[in-house]
């Protein structure tokens, strides 16, 4: 009996050490993986952090009514908070699981410290933090290099956190600046017809043409900064604008009503020119890094739209034509044949459009105004 007990006790005296040192190594292969390597559905663990902090938020706004986006809007942020917490809860226990068997030997504190779990947590949360002093210490040299360790993580993980925080904000305000100027640019109404009313009145599109260019460079740093920082994606505002699925839509709504749309002639140039091909190649790009990420097993590359799809783009068609003519804006002689260019284009992207806007709990109307619904 005392055999078992005696090899039990060995037994505990790897286990748990062992099992400390891996939940800390994935914590920081989740933390580089996520902060450092910057790719989108990179991190394990953020990731299934961020999804169900997410899920949350959304079964709980659905108890509030017309609040619900205020309620929403609050989960990027509850999202930052949960994966700070998260890492360093994950490396809090780790480091608690190697020392709790050398709690009073190896590692001793105060002559009455107890030596339950509850303690050793105390011990490795307060040897990895950066203010105060612990009441226990390192008596010999593995465990005075386990304590070096520990701090270093520490500080490198309270940094890298910072940083990483300040840099999704960062990028959070210029994705929603884009958004504003977008609303801003088509008169407030989130119509892409508006907007190319904007850029080319009196039919005069080599002023404007600069607009669609700035447009074009800030698509592609948003979907960067999508790559660099996943989480962004679950900031959602009340005001539709500020959405990932209004900025791709409008700008893929806008490619498409000027190549369908705009004929050969004065003009014509503007339809394979470098920015609104950059602006096409941007915006779907994001809508299928979105998707595959936060969407996987959703991600249709074209669909065949059906009758009722056909007729609503028609008709979003033709309202555009309209926009375009009330302008002086020329416009294709042949509507059918542009309109049918227009749905084989829309059926590029409008279900990447639909399912990024169903999962962050918008109504297409609200998402695009512009079409019928």
């Amino acid at each position: 009996m005392v055999c078992i007990q005696w090899t039990m006790h060995s037994y505990l005296h790897w286990l748990e050490p062992t099992a400390g040192v891996i939940l800390m190594f994935l914590a920081l292969l989740d933390l580089f993986l996520t902060v450092l390597y910057a790719r989108a559905g990179a991190g394990f663990i953020s990731d299934r952090v961020a999804r169900s902090t997410w899920n949350f938020f959304e079964w709980l706004s659905r108890r509030f009514g017309d609040k619900r986006p205020i309620v929403l809007s609050v989960s990027g942020s509850a999202i930052v908070v949960a994966l700070v917490a998260c890492w360093a809860g994950v490396l809090t226990v780790g480091s608690a699981l190697i020392m709790h068997p050398y709690l009073g030997t190896s590692v001793r504190g105060s002559d009455h410290a107890a030596r339950n779990f509850l303690t050793a947590l105390y011990a490795g949360g307060s040897s990895m933090s950066l203010v105060g002093s612990s009441d226990f210490s390192a008596k010999t040299t593995a465990f005075r290099a386990v304590f070096l360790f520990n701090s270093l993580v520490g500080m490198s993980v309270m940094s890298l956190a910072l940083t990483y925080i300040m840099q999704v904000y960062d990028a959070l305000q210029e994705r929603n600046t884009f958004g504003l100027s977008l609303e801003q640019m088509s008169g407030r109404t989130g119509d892409a017809a508006a907007l190319i009313k904007a850029v080319g009145p009196n039919n005069e599109f080599s002023a404007g043409y600069a607009n669609l260019g700035n447009i074009a460079d800030a698509i592609s740093a948003i979907r960067e900064a999508h790559d660099f920082y996943p989480v962004l994606f679950y900031f959602r505002f009340p005001e539709a604008r500020y959405s990932a699925s209004r900025t791709t839509l409008m700008a893929l709504d806008t490619v498409s009503l000027l190549r369908a749309a705009i004929p050969d002639g004065k003009n014509g140039w503007i339809r394979q020119s470098a920015s609104v091909e950059q602006l096409w190649q941007g915006a779907m790009s994001l809508l299928i890094t979105l998707e595959k990420t936060f969407l996987p097993g959703e991600n249709p590359v074209r669909y065949e739209p059906s009758a009722a799809d056909r007729d609503r783009w028609t008709r979003r068609y033709r309202a555009a034509l309209a926009t375009f003519r009330e302008a002086g804006i020329e416009t294709v002689p042949f509507e059918k044949d542009g309109a049918n260019a227009y749905i084989a284009m829309r059926s590029c992207w409008d279900r990447h459009v639909a399912h990024l806007a169903r999962y962050m709990a918008w109504r297409m109307d609200e998402i695009d105004p512009a079409t019928p619904h």
